[in-house]
């Protein structure tokens, strides 16, 4: 009689476990998480980035940067994202992190570990790009991404879509319960007052 307890309570936490994991697990839906060491964050759809991976913490501006001398929204101001480049950043309240002058391009590429092609990625800037020459470049221009701001990038080619010379901002934001911090990039047309 104890071993059949014993053994419904094994059987008990087994199932439990079970179903525990089966919900820790990728079942191909993009919730806006990922499981795992990566730490990272999914980005919805719409921005570009579809299912694409960025790490919770960007890191610092790439050497070269020019730090913005008088920028709208300066470092440690906090402010409402309008760009929707990742699920759970429209509408994020963010801290600006980091404003740069630099020019700044909408990008298509096809990821470099053999993901789906990005189209319209925003954003990568000047300095993320392997010689790139004299900004800015136009239109359908060939470039070497050196960013690694998700899974693929770093080495990919790719091609300017668009670009800007708005201030740049790294911020800082929580999306989907997971904090962001040195986001790279939200333009200053995606960016309001909090």
């Amino acid at each position: 009689m104890r071993s059949r307890r014993s053994f419904g309570r094994l059987a008990a936490v087994v199932f439990t476990g079970a179903i525990v994991f089966a919900g820790c697990t990728d079942n191909g839906s993009d919730d806006g998480q990922t499981s795992g060491a990566s730490e990272g964050s999914e980005a919805s759809d719409g921005g570009g980035h579809g299912g694409m991976e960025h790490p919770m913490d960007g890191g610092p501006a790439p050497e070269g940067m020019v730090p913005a001398e008088d920028p709208e929204f300066p470092v440690g101001t906090e402010v409402t994202l309008t760009a929707d480049h990742m699920e759970g950043m429209e509408g994020a309240t963010a801290t600006i992190s980091g404003a740069f002058d630099t020019t700044t391009y909408s990008v298509s590429f096809t990821p470099t570990d053999g993901g789906d092609p990005v189209t319209d990625h925003k954003w990568v800037v000047h300095e993320e790009l392997e010689n790139p020459g004299d900004a800015p470049l136009a239109e359908g221009t060939e470039v070497v991404i050196t960013a690694d701001h998700m899974t693929g990038m770093e080495g990919a080619e790719a091609t300017i879509d668009s670009a800007t010379e708005e201030t740049v901002y790294m911020v800082d934001y929580e999306a989907d319960g997971m904090m962001m911090t040195n986001h790279k990039w939200v333009v200053e047309s995606e960016i309001e007052p909090a």
